[in-house]
């Protein structure tokens, strides 16, 4: 009797990055908020000309794009976002 071998397909997930701007001394209220959103896998607060960066990972861009209009943008004290999606370079 043979076996066949299994074959497991790995489905990439999509990534991508939001830089976030505030209202001025909302930083941290702010974080805290965001890291807690769903579909949210790091939050670091930045110094320079965003204030927050959030890295963010769906099954695919679609989704990633929702989070951010639907639920990052939706917190009190952001003002302004600016998504970049991951390449998949394979």
């Amino acid at each position: 009797m043979m076996c066949s071998p299994s074959v497991v397909v790995m489905k990439r997930m999509a990534i991508g990055y939001v830089l976030i701007n505030v209202q001025p001394g909302t930083e941290q209220q702010v974080y805290n908020d965001v890291r807690n959103l769903p579909h949210v896998a790091d939050a670091t607060v930045l110094f320079g000309d965003h204030d927050l960066i959030v890295k963010l990972e769906a099954n695919d861009l679609a989704t990633i794009a929702k989070a951010v209009v639907e639920h990052i943008r939706a917190v009190e004290g952001v003002v302004n976002t600016k998504t970049l999606a991951g390449a998949d370079l394979q």
